[in-house]
């Protein structure tokens, strides 16, 4: 199997937030949270436990992001 993208999630003080997801998308985050259960012996996860994570994730990755965010901060010192 691939490594996931996602390791141990960090256990933060967390923020509450209401999303409405499409349906496949829940079962995509049931399934994704017993395959890394899976691969790293641990217990299950609650789908919700996922989003944050990967949306950190993305944002990381996202070199577009990371510009316009690079340039903000920039613009904010000056």
């Amino acid at each position: 199997m691939t490594k996931l993208r996602l390791g141990p999630l960090v256990d933060e003080k967390p923020v509450k937030l209401t999303v409405e997801l499409p349906s496949p998308v829940h079962r995509d985050l049931v399934a994704y949270a017993a395959a890394l259960a899976s691969e790293s012996g641990g217990d299950a996860v609650k789908p919700e436990r996922l989003i944050a994570p990967m949306l950190v994730q993305f944002m990381k990755t996202d070199r577009a992001f990371r510009r316009h965010r690079a340039h903000m901060n920039a613009s904010d010192g000056a």
